[in-house]
């Protein structure tokens, strides 16, 4: 009768194990960016501990044909950060260093990747 019990217990832990999902990798910190707003003024958007591995197009740019890219980027998150010239990490691309990674108002962007 232990046995069965023993065995028992151990599979219900099993399946506990199996059940709980793992957390998401995430870029710890912040990732700013600086964007043109529909009334001309300077913007600046973040994201704040971004997703890694996953292409995130920057919504107040998204539209090549309707806004300008993005620029100035800030890379203040734990993670590189690789930032593309277009939508859907495509087009050119740059990679800022994590912990304070930056570049100048001349590189444009539309979308990043954290490593």
């Amino acid at each position: 009768m232990r046995l069965r019990s023993t065995v028992a217990a151990a599979f219900g832990a099993l399946a506990l194990i199996a059940a709980v999902p793992t957390s998401a990798s995430a870029a710890t910190g912040d990732f700013t960016y600086t964007y043109t707003g529909l009334d001309g003024s300077s913007q600046v958007g973040f994201l704040v501990d971004p997703p890694s591995r996953v292409c995130i197009t920057l919504p107040e740019v998204a539209d090549p044909a309707s806004t300008n890219p993005a620029h100035t980027p800030l890379n203040l998150t734990d993670s590189s950060a690789t930032v593309f010239a277009g939508p859907d990490c495509e087009g050119p691309y740059f990679t800022l260093r994590p912990h304070g990674g930056h570049a100048s108002e001349r590189l444009k962007l539309r979308s990043v990747v954290f490593s």
